[in-house]
């Protein structure tokens, strides 16, 4: 009775994406007068890192340089909690991992109160194939791959979007080659995709060669399939900088490229507060038990703001969806939390899918 009254209770989301705004694994290591300094001065340090990273993930890179510095006292008006792990110390050091949650709703404010846009939307995990030319010859599983060897050594965490790398191992190597990447099998591409249970597959396509003043270049092409509309090809060039070798140029590159990528997904993604709008959808279902698992997906939705339950019957589910942007948008961001959403006939029919794995 408990659960079929809940599922009747208006739904008031725009405090949710929780995950979004926590940051983990953040590793603190100070040496201070004594042990109770230190870790004041770790918790501080750890804190002022973590809002920075969140704002980061937040923001498109190019607005990094308009956040400005804040004072710790200033940051604890954002943070609701923390947690320590593996924390050690001695009399006069303090060793941590720490994690950081913050407010969703004072940290948007203050991103709209700088006039910066943001994005919440978490991707789906994208495979990225790393493909490596030189001398005409393209490598992906043999080595040296010094292109892939560059993304192993990227940290690819705690972003909008998750990026996996590939194993490598023999059936890797059976499903694809550098060659079906770089010329759009598609076959191939999905069967990698399948493997790894992803729905974008990125092929990451560098080519070193030789700049008029004998200097290598790195030419990056990134393209992307899957089955959501995301923007798809990333190109760039970079060129070996005084002083840095070609294993820094190459890792140069992949950040760059993964940041670019990142990029154009919360430029599709980022929240529009001043277009709010409404959609009503209808969800078939075959018990209570699905419109509670669509319930959970819809509460770490962002860009939702409430869900209003119009009827439910046996068989669907009417609601009410109140989000920000364009159904563009909305049907994307569904689409993360394994969510259908496809007009029929004039109304807009919601579906469950099956959970991906992430």
């Amino acid at each position: 009775l408990f659960v079929f009254i809940f599922s009747f209770a208006p739904l008031n989301l725009f405090a949710q994406g929780s995950a979004v705004y926590t940051v983990t694994g953040l590793h603190v290591d100070v040496t201070s007068t004594s042990s109770v300094d230190a870790r004041s001065k770790a918790l501080a340090e750890g804190q002022q890192r973590a809002f920075k990273q969140l704002l980061h993930r937040l923001i498109i890179s190019n607005d990094n340089s308009r956040l400005p510095e804040y004072e710790p006292a200033i940051i604890d008006e954002y943070v609701r909690d923390f947690a320590v792990d593996n924390e050690r110390n001695s009399p006069i050091r303090y060793l941590a991992d720490l994690t950081f949650r913050f407010k969703p709703r004072k940290v948007r404010v203050l991103l709209r109160e700088l006039e910066i846009q943001f994005a919440e939307t978490v991707s789906k995990p994208v495979l990225v194939l790393p493909i490596y030319e030189e001398s005409a010859a393209k490598v992906l599983w043999d080595t040296p791959n010094p292109w892939k060897e560059a993304w192993d050594n990227l940290k690819l965490s705690g972003g909008l979007v998750p990026i996996l790398l590939p194993r490598g191992d023999r059936r890797d190597i059976g499903t694809i080659g550098a060659e079906q990447a770089v010329e759009g099998d598609k076959l191939q591409i999905q069967a990698i995709g399948k493997r790894y249970n992803v729905a974008t597959v990125s092929v990451a396509f560098a080519s070193m060669t030789i700049g008029p003043e004998g200097s290598p270049v790195i030419h990056v092409s990134v393209i992307s399939y899957g089955s959501d509309d995301r923007a798809s090809t990333v190109r760039n060039t970079f060129m070996l900088g005084s002083g840095e070798s070609m294993n820094s140029l190459l890792v140069r590159a992949a950040k760059v490229t993964a940041t670019t990528m990142e990029d154009l997904w919360k430029d599709d993604n980022l929240i529009k507060f001043e277009q709010g709008s409404v959609l009503a959808a209808t969800l078939p279902i075959t018990s209570l038990t699905d419109w509670v698992s669509a319930k959970r997906r819809l509460y770490n939705i962002a860009i939702i703001e409430r869900i209003d339950l119009v009827l439910i019957s046996r068989k669907e589910v009417r609601i009410n969806i109140f989000y920000l942007g364009e159904v563009e948008q909305l049907s994307l961001a569904l689409a993360q939390a394994d969510l259908g959403l496809k007009e029929e006939e004039g109304n807009w029919i919601l579906k469950l899918r099956k959970l991906s794995s992430r």
